[in-house]
């Protein structure tokens, strides 16, 4: 059978196409890669095996070490000068093979047009194709849409062509139209792609961002001039080769690290992470670090190294260098460089600081500035006495450096406290517990002090960490202390004026002074005391009354004051107690002392009364109420004892509307009794239902009573 058809097969590989020249190394206007990217091979007759067919111009700009070429067909190779040679003899090849060159410097790509080739067999075809089976089982027709690729960030002139759509068939296909839809073309983003109606090439209109769409997704399709479909729609794949054209970027400039002094070598401080948009499975996005500055570069440039492909900090200088209280400073700059192309030369760079802070761990003792420190105090006072101060070479307001202080021999009465002044680290020395200079003029305190942190293993506390402190009482003259105080005496109340109370008696402190001392009356709220100003004795000088209201709870205070003759003279004062005994010299007396009676009441009792006596017992109850002496008033009155307190009041008879005044008496149970001539008023009022309606008139006399009574027993006896 007559063959007829005209093979246009391209074999496309994924590629990666770089942008930018070389900056350091390269020779002066040196592009790396390919520097003919076109180049064509007229078939004359089979390949033969090893036969140079064209020399490829390369140069990476760097001497061409280590450069590796792939070429799309694999029965070609590209030898060590640059020739394109046949690995075994080719009778049949492809239309075009395209050639990548790769090195550390640049990755590009060469296309090789074959002319005047052979049309081979439907069966050959087949082969190539891969597809198992012979045409006697395909359609007349067929469309072949190969997968396309297509650099980013292409400049103009545009359209450019990126692939060609092929259609196989047996028949004339010069009636068909091809059609191009789908996303890119005739869908959002509209008209990134078209396609030769006729021929079928497909070219990119404008330039593309493989960081916004990677690939393409379209159809092609063909049709007759009556729009029908004939073949298709067939996927079409293109796709977006990436350029360099991202830099590196870190997340933020600035990055902050620390690492505790004498770390041994190797230790991780941080870890530096940045980013890059371009493709990740290219070189474009391969990133290395690089430590480019260190500031400062004391004691050595290199302290520190970073993975380059991790980007993990670690720490290279010796455990014994890296001394925070050694070191110039304690915080450390790096300036990190990442670089994508793998970090080749003609990649593109990020950057960002590290700041990397040694922190402190406690290898410094604190010590005492002085072995010795002194101080004086007045007898008597309280407060801070002294500042003890230390040196701590640790980092300032950490564990390691804040001091704690201790009293560890000399205060056996606990006089003394110290504590640590958060500001400046010092130990503060105050008395708590005043001072007596005639018991001790001196005080010596041994003192020790330590970190709130413990020491590293390795370290301990020297004869430094101790110090001792001298405190000096200074001697002032004390005021006079009575003993007891307070001083308390029992007397009985009602003493005659100028009776002997208590003799005061009040020492003064200083005792190797010679000192007199004078007392005298300080507050003495009655008025009832006087003292004697050298032996200090005190008398009363008034009546002592228990029930004053100076009095609380049986007691009188008092106090009184001794001044000595010291220059200046000093005192003290002195509380005197009372406790006094009662005497019975307070009448008792009826409460309440008015009552009230309704006079047609058939219940004759008017009120229970009972007695009160400001003495206390045996001076007050039992009381004895009864009535008054005047003649006839039992006639009318009766009082009846209803306990030791109280007795009832009772009317003999109706009395009319009117005020009487009903005396009586009550006697107390001291020793002697006093008896207390009272009245109570009894109000005799009118009782319509609730409502008492009694006489605003004066009381009449209870015996007023017996007088017509008596009349009318005298009349009878006539």
């Amino acid at each position: 059978m007559e063959i007829g058809v005209r093979i246009l097969l391209a074999f496309l590989v994924h590629q990666v196409a770089h942008v930018g020249g070389q900056k350091d190394g390269g020779h002066d206007g040196c592009v790396p890669g390919f520097q003919v990217k076109h180049y064509q091979v007229v078939y004359s007759g089979p390949f033969q095996k090893g036969q140079p067919l064209i020399q490829v111009e390369f140069d990476d700009c760097a001497g061409n070490e280590d450069v590796t070429f792939e070429v799309s067909d694999p029965n070609f190779q590209v030898d060590g000068d640059l020739n394109l040679v046949p690995l075994e003899d080719i009778l049949y090849s492809q239309p075009t093979l395209f050639i990548r060159g790769v090195s550390a410097h640049t990755d590009d790509m060469a296309r090789v047009e074959i002319t005047g080739l052979l049309l081979q067999s439907s069966h050959t075809l087949r082969n190539i194709l891969g597809l198992g089976q012979t045409l006697t089982h395909r359609s007349k027709r067929s469309l072949l849409v190969p997968p396309m690729i297509v650099t980013e960030n292409q400049r103009a002139p545009f359209p450019r062509p990126i692939g060609m759509s092929h259609v196989i068939s047996t028949e004339r296909s010069g009636n068909l139209l091809f059609r191009l839809t789908g996303p890119g073309a005739d869908r959002d983003p509209k008209g990134l792609f078209t396609i030769d109606v006729d021929t079928g090439e497909v070219s990119v209109s404008r330039s593309l961002d493989r960081e916004a769409i990677d690939s393409y997704k379209l159809e092609v399709s063909t049709i007759d001039f009556a729009g029908t479909l004939v073949d298709g729609p067939t996927l079409l794949l293109i796709t977006v080769i990436d350029q360099n054209d991202n830099r590196p970027i870190f997340k933020e400039t600035r990055y902050a690290g620390e690492v505790l002094e004498g770390s041994p070598t190797g230790t991780t401080v941080m870890r530096m992470t940045a980013f890059d948009a371009d493709d990740p499975a290219t070189d474009n996005a391969a990133l290395r670090y690089n430590i480019v500055r260190q500031s400062p570069d004391k004691p050595s440039p290199n302290m520190f190294y970073i993975d380059a492909e991790k980007g993990d900090i670690v720490t290279v200088i010796s455990p014994m260098l890296l001394d925070r209280e050694t070191l110039p400073t304690t915080t450390y700059e790096l300036e990190i460089v990442a670089k994508d192309m793998a970090g080749s030369e003609v990649g593109l760079t990020g950057t960002a600081t590290a700041t990397i802070t040694i922190t402190d761990k406690n290898d410094h003792a604190p010590e005492f500035t002085h072995p010795l420190f002194e101080a004086s105090v007045n007898e008597g006072s309280t407060g801070v006495v002294v500042n003890l101060t230390v040196d701590d070479r640790d980092d300032p307001a950490t564990e390691a450096w804040r001091a704690i202080y201790s009293i560890i021999n000399g205060d056996p009465t606990q006089s003394f406290e110290i504590q640590t002044n958060p500001d400046n680290n010092e130990g503060m020395l105050s008395v708590v517990k005043p001072l007596d200079y005639e018991a001790a003029a001196f005080h010596t305190l041994l003192i020790k002090v330590e970190n709130e942190d413990p020491l590293v293993p390795d370290v301990g506390y020297g004869p430094s960490a101790t110090a001792t402190v001298l405190v000096t009482v200074l001697d002032v003259n004390e005021g006079p202390v009575f003993f007891p105080d307070p001083l308390t005496v029992t007397r009985m109340e009602n003493i005659p004026v100028g009776s002997f109370v208590a003799s005061l008696n009040a020492t003064d402190p200083d005792i190797l002074q010679i000192q007199s001392i004078r007392y005298a009356v300080l507050r003495d709220p009655a008025g009832w005391l006087s003292v004697n100003p050298v032996r200090g004795t005190v008398n009363t000088s008034a009546s002592l009354d228990r029930e004053s209201s100076y009095v609380h709870d049986n007691k009188y205070t008092a106090v009184f004051i001794a001044t000595d003759n010291g220059n200046p003279p000093a005192t003290g004062t002195g509380t005197l107690v009372i406790h006094l005994e009662d005497y019975n010299d307070n009448a008792p007396y009826v409460v309440p002392s008015v009552a009230r009676v309704c006079e047609d009441a058939h219940d004759m009792n008017v009120a229970i009364v009972g007695g009160w006596d400001k003495d206390l017992p045996p001076n007050g109850a039992p009381f004895q109420i009864e009535l008054g002496k005047q003649p006839g008033l039992d006639k009318t009155w009766k009082v009846t004892r209803v306990n030791s307190t109280h007795s009832q009041i009772m009317l003999l008879r109706n009395l009319k509307k009117a005020n009487y005044q009903l005396p009586l008496l009550i006697t107390d149970s001291g020793v002697p009794p006093l008896v207390n001539s009272t009245e109570v008023k009894v109000q005799v009022c009118v009782c319509k239902k609730s409502k008492m309606i009694c006489s605003s008139a004066h009381s009449h006399r209870a015996s007023i009573l017996v007088l017509p009574a008596t009349l009318l027993l005298v009349l009878l006896c006539l």
